[in-house]
């Protein structure tokens, strides 16, 4: 269940030393991580533990009370970072193909209404190609299902080329079948186009096949490493601050943090638990 050797010598981000305090509250504390081109790399932690607003610091939208963020740059003028934001609500009566909004990706730079182009469409085409959308490109993006709507995303994303590519709780809402196809296509754009990913999730599971990287998340302060060293009850122990257990069952992993018998009460189908 680990993912593949990445050459190291490329490295795409780099967080040094990041903290954040909004409000007088300290969110995160002393963050430091780094991916390489081609690496895919699992945000983890559960609601509220501060991965969006490290999303947000690695966008710029967010200025951190200590520490840098630096990312590669691209070559070309192609812009840094592609995004794909958290609960994007698609209406089905927006009179928008999937094409076109795959479209508005290479537009996002530009001013004024796109034009047509031979080279135009054949761009989207191949965009809408390397995410396995073609058979949909042409209907209407508010009448496509969760899964196809978020390889539409991935592709507007991707689209200008960037460097490194971040989304935000991208598997929330899917079905089990469509947040590993979703997963295994966000593996092969970062193995095949050299896209450094970094997405977050609080379910590890799906990603365990693919992942490169864990940066996981807890208290303000992060975990980082394979995905071996930082699971691990000694580890996520020190992060957590209380004992944690941690459990694999049929090649998944359940995190038990505080009193077990909360964790089994609370745990159902759940495959990570943290109550800490």
């Amino acid at each position: 269940m680990q993912g593949r050797a990445v050459d190291g010598s490329d490295e795409i981000l780099a967080v040094d030393g990041v903290s954040v305090t909004l409000s007088g509250r300290e969110i995160l504390r002393d963050v430091t991580f780094h991916i390489n081109a081609g690496e895919f790399t699992g945000l983890i932690g559960s609601n509220g533990a501060g991965k969006t607003t490290l999303i947000r610091v690695i966008l710029g939208l967010i200025t951190p009370s200590s520490g840098t963020v630096r990312v590669e740059s691209g070559s070309r003028g192609h812009p840094l970072i592609g995004y794909v934001p958290q609960r994007i609500t698609l209406d089905p009566d927006m009179p928008l193909r999937a094409r076109d909004l795959v479209g508005l990706g290479i537009d996002g730079q530009r001013f004024g209404l796109p034009l047509p182009s031979a080279t135009r469409r054949k761009q989207v085409d191949e965009m809408l190609d390397a995410v396995d959308a073609t058979r949909f490109a042409d209907s209407r993006v508010g009448n496509l299902s969760g899964g196809e709507q978020q390889r539409i995303l991935i592709a507007h994303a991707i689209i200008s080329h960037p460097r490194l590519l971040l989304l935000d709780e991208p598997l929330a809402n899917l079905d089990i079948g469509s947040e590993q196809e979703v997963v295994d296509l966000l593996a092969r754009i970062a193995r095949e186009q050299r896209i450094a990913v970094l997405i977050s999730t609080h379910d590890m599971n799906p990603l365990l096949p693919v992942m490169d990287r864990i940066v996981y998340v807890a208290n303000g302060r992060i975990a980082t490493g394979t995905t071996a060293e930082v699971v691990s009850s000694e580890s996520l122990t020190k992060l957590y601050g209380v004992h944690v257990d941690v459990i694999h069952v049929h090649n998944r992993i359940l995190v038990v943090a505080g009193r077990r018998e909360e964790a089994l009460q609370h745990g159902g189908s759940e495959s990570i638990v943290e109550l800490v």
